[in-house]
């Protein structure tokens, strides 16, 4: 219901908002009239506001007890008189009754009475921008509400776009609506600047040449004059006189000068002074002074520099020697001495300073970070102040216990001091860190005597049994048989290390090498070394034979195991078994890693290629070359380029039997090939000196290459180089006779033969016939020149060497 108002003022009713806003109570408080009616008062408040409250009961009755369940204070009242109800309802606190005014006209009491019970009952009032402007939150108890709502904005938070975000829309959300509405408004301003652009742009462009033409720059005033210069001529420009200096700002002022008073002369010549003799009324302490005083500094700075040269010069003296004059300086110990000072200038002392102060603000802010100590104590040795570098490395190991850099850098700054002081800090560092290899390793280092040494590393290694490093500094002092038990030792602590393995191998015996070695293939089942190792120990025994099989066995067992073999890998250890001697472990790994996963088309270009790049070694692995090329010829009997690259190298590397025997192979697979069977010839008569099997060699060629030019050629120089001329006379007759007389050096050779007999005539017969059937062969007309010239008839040669020419 809607109360009216006592007074007869009039009914609120007659308001349209309030009507509106009674509407809206009604849909907020959501009750149904049947069930939960609700009352509702609207009046006009002190101040000229007008005031709508409602309240959900329980019950027709009309004084029940309730809640407050929303108000409103608006403007919509503007005259003074007022109206309202009251009604009585239950404090659910004190449960005593109280009176709730819901408004009240000019009374005060009655007013702040009824705003009470209202906050009291939760109640919130609010007002519009119209009242007193922009929004604030309501008033609390007390005005505590709005006071603390003000202090709690953050003035960090401010935006320029957006305020202060302590406002009305702090706690909203930015979502998909939003972003779809700031792309929007983006795109209006964005088409709006597009609009604007040109006209922006033409506006700029006019404003730009405007200034350009009120302000030209200097380059565009003189340009025409610039372009006039390109017309004078050299004589004009010599006759451009020189510009002198007309300015005032360099010119010396005039220098005025004014007597010496007698007075400072006087003074000068005092200082100068020396006197001989003691003033007695002065102390022995006391210095006299010229000037009256006692304390002067001033000195004849030129007595000064004389009497340094004076105490120099005493001291070379006395270095010399006093019969021959030679001089006595230990050049070693002075170039020492020149090498140990530093020469600081003022740019390092500053530095040296910048720097010192950066390391203090390092090791002050991080006291436990040790490079920063290791830093500044090595910064003050430079500086040449050991003593405060050894006070910080003190301290260092102090700030830094566990730090090993910390504690060598401390023994190494002691050990210039005492080599007891350096390893008193190592003794401490590693009480420090007792599993330091480094640590102990320079402790051992400190140690002159090699007993020493072993006993310290000994106390390593029953700290720190796991060390390699440790173990093979240990087994270097000692002799064999303490080395192979530390070594055993060393196996069991190590297993994985396959060179304490091989190392006790080696020095084990056969037997006892063997077992070693099948542990540490029982233990690394995936190391090749061990079964190169064991290889080489067949072969250094006796048993060769043994190689290959292991060889073969190894491959087999790493690939069970899944190791990855490489040719190169494998191609290494054989030219580290050639390099030790170790010729048939060398052949072996070879033989079995050659053509391994190689596809058919690849062979040969594979084989030769790593034939050739063993040997460039330095030096070179003749043996592993020697044996990937017989793997070749096996697979390509029949490659002439093969044979001769492997002849090359027997020839090289090899023996003379090596190369005898491969030749004789060579032309048995490839007998069409004319150089085989001639490199097989000369080979038996230059280096073996066998002219007849040279000869046999050379029937062998001739029955396989009847026509060939080069092979009766080499015949007849073979013969005629053995004085056996009437032998080569016959093989060249032979050939004229045959198909090789269709070659022009057969004539040619023919002419020659019977120069060196001295038959002219069947020389000139030979020189015509070979011209008849050679026309275009030079050396036939030179031949027969050179025959007319020794005959006498040169105009026969001209005519010779006339044909040649033309």
């Amino acid at each position: 219901m809607l109360p009216s108002s006592n007074n007869g003022a009039g009914s609120v009713t007659q308001s349209a908002f309030d009507v509106l806003f009674f509407l809206l109570l009604r849909d907020l408080l959501g009750s149904a009239p049947s069930a939960q009616p609700t009352m509702v008062g609207v009046g006009c408040a002190p101040g000229g506001s007008s005031f709508l409250t409602a309240r959900r009961t329980s019950s027709m009755v009309p004084l029940p007890s309730g809640t407050l369940d929303a108000h409103y204070w608006g403007d919509r009242c503007k005259r003074p008189a007022s109206f309202g109800w009251a009604a009585p309802a239950w404090d659910e606190v004190g449960r005593k009754q109280i009176t709730y005014w819901s408004v009240g006209a000019y009374d005060e009491q009655r007013t702040s009475c009824a705003r009470a019970d209202c906050l009291g009952r939760g109640a919130t009032g609010f007002t519009t921008r119209s009242d007193i402007g922009p929004a604030r939150p309501g008033a609390g108890p007390g005005g505590e509400a709005g006071a603390q709502a003000e202090g709690d904005v953050d003035e960090n938070k401010f935006d320029e776009f957006m305020g202060n975000d302590a406002g009305a829309l702090a706690g909203g959300t930015y979502d998909e609506d939003d972003k779809e509405a700031d792309e929007i408004w983006d795109a209006v301003d964005k088409y709006m600047d597009e609009r604007r652009r040109e006209r922006r742009e033409k506006r700029l462009k006019e404003e730009i040449e405007r200034y350009r033409a009120e302000n030209p720059k200097i380059t565009e005033q003189f340009a025409d004059l610039k372009r006039k210069l390109s017309e004078v001529s050299s004589d004009e420009w010599d006759a451009i006189p020189e510009i002198g200096d007309y300015t005032i700002k360099k010119k010396q002022m005039r220098q005025s000068f004014a007597p010496v008073p007698d007075t400072l002369l006087s003074k000068a010549a005092a200082e100068k002074q020396t006197s001989k003799s003691i003033d007695p009324a002065l102390s022995g302490l006391t210095t006299p002074s010229p000037m009256g005083g006692t304390h002067s500094t001033v000195s004849d700075l030129t007595a000064i520099g004389e009497g340094r040269g004076t105490v120099l010069g005493l001291k070379l003296d006395r270095m010399a020697d006093s019969v021959t004059g030679q001089t006595v300086v230990d050049p070693k110990g002075y170039l020492t001495d020149l090498k140990s000072m530093t020469l600081k200038s003022d740019a390092d002392i500053a530095d040296i300073k910048k720097a010192r102060l950066l390391l203090k603000s390092v090791i002050q802010t991080n006291p436990n970070h040790a490079p920063g100590w290791v830093a500044i104590a090595r910064l003050e040795e430079l500086a040449g102040n050991f003593l405060e570098a050894r006070k910080m490395l003190q301290e260092a190991c102090e700030r830094c216990p566990k730090s090993e850099d910390v504690w060598l850098e401390a023994s190494r700054m002691y050990a210039k001091q005492s080599r007891e002081n350096a390893k008193a800090v190592l003794a401490r560092g590693v009480g420090q860190i007792p599993d330091s290899v480094r640590l102990w390793t320079a402790a051992a280092a400190l140690e002159t005597d090699k007993v020493a040494q072993l006993r310290v590393l000994k106390k390593a290694l029953e700290r720190v049994p796991y060390s390699v490093s440790l173990w093979k500094a240990a087994i270097e002092l000692v002799d064999v048989d303490d080395a192979k038990v530390m070594l055993d030792r060393a196996v069991e602590c190590c297993p994985n290390q396959v060179d304490l393995w091989l190392a006790l191998a080696r020095l084990e015996t056969y037997d006892n090498a063997k077992k070693v070695l099948n542990r540490a293939r029982k233990a690394l089942p995936a190391e090749q070394s061990i079964w190169v190792t064991a290889a080489q120990l067949e072969e250094a025994n006796g048993n060769a034979d043994m190689a290959d099989k292991i060889v073969t066995r190894a491959l087999r067992a790493l690939e069970s195991v899944g190791v990855v073999v490489t040719r190169e890998s494998w191609i290494g250890f054989a030219e580290q078994a050639e390099r030790t001697n170790m010729v048939a472990t060398c052949r072996a790994l070879v033989r079995a890693i050659a053509l391994y996963h190689i596809d058919d088309e690849d062979r040969e270009a594979t084989l030769v290629g790593d034939a050739e790049e063993a040997l460039k070694k330095h030096p070179p692995c003749v043996e592993v070359s020697r044996v990937l090329y017989a793997i070749a010829l096996e697979n390509f009997p029949g490659k002439e380029t093969i044979w001769r690259a492997a002849a090359q190298l027997e020839m090289t590397h090899g023996t003379p039997a090596r190369v005898e025997e491969l030749l004789m192979r060579a032309v048995k697979y490839c007998p069409q090939a004319e150089v085989l069977w001639l490199m097989a010839a000369k080979h038996r008569w230059r280096v073996m000196n066998d002219v007849p099997g040279a000869r046999r060699v050379l029937e062998g060629a001739f029955e396989a290459n009847p026509d060939s030019e080069e092979i009766w050629l080499a015949a007849v120089k073979l013969e005629f180089e053995n004085d056996e001329v009437p032998r080569a006379k016959l093989l060249l007759s032979r050939a004229r006779m045959g198909n090789a007389g269709s070659y022009a050096r057969v004539w040619m050779k023919s002419a020659i033969v019977e120069r060196q007999l001295g038959n002219d005539t069947e020389e000139r017969v030979l020189l015509e016939e070979g011209i008849r059937r050679f026309p275009t062969f030079e050396k036939l007309y030179l031949q027969l020149g050179q025959l007319e010239e020794r005959l006498g008839r040169l105009e026969a040669a001209r005519a010779a060497y006339r044909r040649v020419v033309c």
